[in-house]
């Protein structure tokens, strides 16, 4: 595999995505599920608010002789084979997909491992206070809309675009088309009109603006790379971050040629007993046991 076999360029976040959506870009089936909790999810939000690094994503070009099995990144659809594999990055483009773009709840869990269902928002006058500070300015809102106390009393309605408005919290799924939620927010207290029409400038300036001009490099490597290539390569990209174990490196390496360890081992578990409980059964040293 020479230098040729692979080539980086930066691509529009926002491109990235409409890709995942429109499933031009999906997982190898090998892949591990979506793991990120919802602060992992509200400091990538941040990096990318800020213009920072936010890693590369790793493609393989879909369609040679290597064939894997494949699916959609979580909460997409595919009507057709894909473009290409996200060999690295999933949970950077899942994320970013589920709490930008799909324009539906995201189902994420919190710190303590939780599951959780809701909305990412962002606090506008306090994202525009101190950089630093920027992720404690994104927070996720339940699904509902409206965050409680423990006496079950509405702390936080954000359950429509009036309410968002005058709570002066922005919805992240409008990143990529804020026209008309900022047509409504100058526009929804006509005595503060000059007030939220400086607020939104600068806001716009500093926030969403970065998120229209955000670009990732994509390593993308070519259709004729060969198997043992990719799931070397994978194996070194996922040596960090969220660790694979022996078993997933192992169904990536089978998934080259069109064998599902993962889903054998599950069938071959399901029929019953496990040959060594099954064997003991029949005799103490039955031959048929032997390995």
């Amino acid at each position: 595999m020479g230098v040729e076999a692979f080539g980086i360029e930066k691509e529009f976040l926002k491109d990235l995505l409409t890709q995942v959506d429109r499933g031009e870009a999906q997982l190898p089936e090998f892949q591990r599920g979506w793991v990120w909790p919802d602060r992992n999810i509200a400091s990538l939000i941040s990096s990318i608010s800020l213009g920072y690094p936010a890693g590369t994503v790793m493609m393989l070009k879909h369609g040679g002789e290597v064939r894997f099995k494949v699916r959609p990144v979580e909460g997409a659809t595919a009507e057709a084979p894909p473009d290409r594999l996200i060999l690295d990055g999933q949970q950077r483009l899942t994320s970013l997909y589920q709490a930008l773009f799909r324009g539906k709840p995201v189902e994420t869990q919190d710190v303590r491992g939780k599951a959780v269902r809701g909305w990412f928002y962002i606090d506008m006058r306090r994202a525009l206070l101190d950089e630093a500070d920027r992720e404690e300015a994104i927070v996720l809102v339940p699904d509902t809309k409206v965050r409680v106390d423990f006496r079950g009393q509405p702390v936080l309605d954000l359950s429509t675009p009036e309410h968002e408005y005058r709570a002066q919290m922005f919805p992240c799924t409008a990143l990529f088309s804020p026209m008309e939620w900022m047509f409504g927010f100058v526009q929804h207290d006509p005595e503060r009109h000059a007030e939220s029409l400086a607020l939104w400038g600068r806001f716009q300036e500093k926030v969403v603006k970065r998120f229209d001009q955000y670009q990732m490099p994509v390593i993308e490597l070519g259709r004729s790379t060969p198997r043992q290539a990719v799931c070397q390569v994978f194996e070194k990209v996922n040596t960090g971050g969220v660790t694979l174990t022996v078993f997933e490196l192992l169904t990536a390496t089978f998934a080259a040629d069109n064998f599902d360890l993962r889903e054998d081992w599950d069938r071959q578990r399901g029929r019953g007993p496990t040959a060594s409980t099954a064997c003991s059964a029949r005799s103490p040293t039955p031959t048929s046991c032997k390995r």
